[in-house]
C-alpha cells in the first residue's frame, strides 16, 4: 500500500520543523525520498534541516498554511525543485489554552484557519497535480482524538480537528470515485504526543505521553496496511480504551443522552462500568 514510498519520489510535509512532521520527514528521507519541509518558523526549519544526513534531497520553505496563496506557491516550488509530489502530509497545527465557547473569537478563527483550513488549502493546492501525474501517492492529514470524542476544555481545537476528520473522509470518498485513481487519503489520529506544541504548556514530558518517533513508527506500519483511520496509542490509552470512548461518544446521539455525557455527573457511574466491561 506504500508504493509511493521509494527513492526519487517526493514528499511535502507541513508543520515539519519539529515533532511528528519532522520525524515523518526523516522516515521519508531515509527511504530515499526528496522531502520538502514547510513551517511558519524559519529558524526552527533551518535547525531541522541540519538533522538530515543528506541535505541534497531536503528543501525547507517558510509557509503559513492559513494563506492559500502561500500553500499554492509551496506546491509550485516543490514541483519545480523535485518534480511530481507523491506524498502530501498536512500536519501543521497550533494549540492554545481553552476558553468558553462564546469567548475570544480571534483565537477561534486563528485555530480554524491553521488546523482546518491549512489542511483544506493543502489538498486544493496539491491533489489536482497529484491526480494528473497518475502515479501512486498519499494524502496524510493530521487530526486528533479530541476531534472524535471532543472533551470539554478547548472547543476551538476540538472543532478544528473534527473538521479535519469530516473533510478527510470526504477526500477519501472522492478519490475512490476518480477513474484509475492511484491516490489514497489517510487520517492520522495521534495519541498524547510530547511535541514542541505541547512542551510550550508542559515543560517536562509526562510518563503517559508518547514520542513523535513512536507515533511515526505506528503511522508507517498502518500506512503499509492501508488503514484510513490511523488511531495511535499512547502510554495511557490503549486501543481498547480508545474504542470504548469513541463508542460512548457515538451512543450519545443514538441514545439521545445529554451532550458530552461522558463528563456529565449523572452518567459518571454508567461510563465507568461501560469502559470496564
Amino acid at each position: 500500500m506504500t508504493a509511493w514510498l521509494k527513492r526519487g519520489n517526493t514528499a511535502v510535509i507541513t508543520g515539519a520543523a519539529g515533532g511528528i512532521g519532522l520525524e515523518a520527514a526523516r522516515r521519508f528521507s531515509a527511504a530515499g525520498m526528496n522531502v520538502v519541509l514547510a513551517d511558519v518558523n524559519a529558524e526552527a526549519l533551518e535547525a531541522a534541516k541540519t538533522s538530515f544526513p543528506n541535505s541534497g534531497g531536503v528543501l525547507t520553505r517558510v509557509c503559513d498554511v492559513s494563506n492559500p496563496a502561500a500553500v499554492s506557491a509551496l506546491s509550485e516550488t516543490a514541483s519545480a525543485e523535485f518534480g511530481p509530489v507523491h506524498c502530501l502530509m498536512n500536519n501543521a497545527g497550533i494549540a492554545r489554552m481553552g476558553t468558553k465557547p462564546w469567548e475570544d473569537i480571534d483565537a477561534f478563527k486563528s485555530m480554524l484557519d491553521i488546523n482546518l483550513m491549512g489542511v483544506v488549502h493543502g489538498c486544493h493546492a496539491f491533489i489536482p497535480s497529484m491526480l494528473a501525474h497518475g502515479e501512486p501517492g498519499a494524502i496524510i492529514n493530521t487530526a486528533s482524538k479530541q476531534g472524535i470524542t471532543r472533551p470539554p476544555g478547548n472547543y476551538a481545537y476540538n472543532l478544528s480537528k473534527a473538521g479535519v476528520l469530516a473533510y478527510t473522509e470526504s477526500v477519501a470518498h472522492a478519490l475512490r470515485a476518480e477513474e484509475d485513481c492511484q491516490l489514497a487519503a489517510h487520517l492520522l489520529v495521534p495519541g498524547f504526543v510530547y511535541t514542541p506544541m505541547i512542551s510550550r504548556f508542559i515543560p517536562q514530558k509526562p510518563p503517559f505521553a508518547t514520542t513523535a518517533e513512536e507515533t511515526v513508527d505506528f503511522m508507517m506500519d498502518r500506512l503499509d496496511s492501508g488503514d484510513f483511520y490511523i488511531i495511535c496509542p499512547d502510554n495511557e490509552t490503549p486501543r481498547n480504551l480508545d474504542e470504548k470512548r469513541i463508542q460512548w461518544t457515538a451512543d450519545d446521539i443514538i441514545k439521545n443522552r445529554p451532550a458530552l455525557s461522558r463528563w456529565h455527573p449523572d452518567f459518571e457511574a454508567a461510563y465507568k462500568k461501560f469502559v470496564q466491561d
